[in-house]
Order: C-alpha cells, then sequence, then structure tokens
C-alpha cells in the first residue's frame, strides 16, 4: 500500500544550522524543519497515524505534529531532501502491521532437557560444598 503525502500537508521553514559551513553559517538559513500534522492528516489510514505517532517519541508534539530537523548538510536543498526521505522512511516502517504472537508452550522434551541441565547445575555446586565430618 502506498501513501502518498500532498506538499500542501507538509510545512517547511528554514533555520539557521550549527556545524560545518563557515562564514556561510552565520548568513544563510540551511538547516530544514518539516513539519507534518499526524493527526489531522486526511493521507494517512488511522492505523498507520498511530504507529507513526509512536514510532516518532519526542518529535512529536503534543497535538500530533511531527517535527523532522535536518541539517546535515551544507547547502538548503539537500537537508530539505534529507528531511523528506527521513519522513518517508518513518512512514514507511509505520505501514508495516506488527506480526500478531501466538502463545506457545515448550515441549515435553524442551522441557526434560532444561529440568536435566538444572540438575546437573545444582550437582556441580553441591559438589562446592564442605562435608561435615564426624569428629
Amino acid at each position: 500500500m502506498a501513501i502518498t503525502i500532498p506538499e500542501t500537508e507538509l510545512i517547511e521553514s528554514f533555520i539557521r544550522a550549527s556545524g560545518p559551513g563557515g562564514q556561510n553559517v552565520n548568513k544563510v538559513s540551511t538547516a530544514v524543519q518539516l513539519r507534518f500534522d499526524v493527526r489531522a492528516s486526511p493521507s494517512l489510514p488511522d492505523d498507520v497515524a498511530v504507529r507513526l505517532i509512536r514510532l516518532a517519541g519526542s518529535r512529536m508534539t503534543r497535538d500530533g505534529v511531527l517535527i523532522i530537523t535536518a541539517d546535515s548538510f551544507r547547502s538548503q536543498d539537500r537537508n530539505r531532501s534529507d528531511a523528506r526521505e527521513r519522513l518517508h522512511a518513518m512512514i514507511a516502517q509505520a505501514e508495516v502491521r506488527p506480526v500478531k504472537r501466538r502463545p506457545t508452550r515448550p515441549s515435553t522434551g524442551a522441557r526434560e532437557r532444561r529440568l536435566t541441565g538444572k540438575a546437573v547445575r545444582s550437582g556441580v555446586k553441591q559438589g562446592r560444598t564442605k562435608v561435615r565430618g564426624d569428629d
């Protein structure tokens, strides 16, 4: 299932970036802050939105807005594409439905091996104790 998010749902703002860039850092706002309102987005199915909110963690505001900041590169265009790729990767990860766990029981052989191992270990530890003699 391919989810397409229209440009109108993304809000980009440009901020000053720290890091490499020399004098350029002081003059040009190259870092990108990409905002995406997950809760209000009609493009995301409800189950994907819930998983995306859980995945986002501290990048999610209380209002349900996902904020991705990209400042790895010296150019604004590369930071824009980096932020969009990271959003795309997060949505792709949220699209994957978790497999439900089916409860199972250990087999009889596994249970016997575990108990045998415990008995052997117990014997090893018993052998380390001091033997009290009848003095």
